[in-house]
């Protein structure tokens, strides 16, 4: 599949993710990345307008997994809690856990897109399965790593700046 750091698009926060738009678009299967794009780093409690999203969807026709590169408890106590899939030591930008969520779901490449904050694993890994790619504003960058991997994105944001879904 291609090699591509450009996203399908981007919009500034998960929850602009609407159903009807989704389904618009064809999308039947929504892969979620978790850190920094569902929840910071530093919680697992979403803000009131992420878990109203989060419902949302849930009852929605569009099916939702997490897909994530982290191999800490955290993320599979919180989509218990919340009842959505999930797929942990994912390792995007590679499609171990891309294919692993395909393969479960059942669903066509051209019926899917992953949305995450990062370019280098997200965006990378979505354009490399042939799924698409939906670049979310990172919640937050709270240290000094996280500020310098956004500046190393920045170049491809920009090349993006006509990608973005209006709200």
């Amino acid at each position: 599949m291609p090699f591509s750091l450009l996203p399908w698009r981007m919009t500034d926060a998960l929850t602009d993710l609407e159903p009807a738009w989704l389904q618009a678009q064809g999308i039947s299967l929504l892969m979620l990345d978790f850190d920094n794009t569902i929840v910071p780093y530093t919680t697992n409690i979403p803000t009131g307008e992420m878990e109203a999203w989060l419902k949302l969807l849930l009852a929605s026709d569009v099916q939702l997994c997490v897909v994530s590169n982290s191999k800490r408890e955290r993320v599979k106590i919180f989509c218990e809690k919340y009842g959505i899939p999930c797929i942990t030591h994912a390792k995007k930008p590679f499609s171990k856990g891309i294919s692993e969520c395909l393969r479960r779901f059942s669903v066509s490449k051209e019926n899917c897109a992953l949305a995450g904050d990062q370019i280098f694993t997200d965006t990378l890994g979505a354009n490399c399965a042939g799924i698409r790619a939906v670049l979310v504003k990172a919640i937050d960058n709270h240290n000094i790593w996280l500020k310098l991997r956004h500046v190393a994105e920045m170049p491809f944001i920009l090349l993006s700046g006509n990608r973005r879904i209006e709200k």
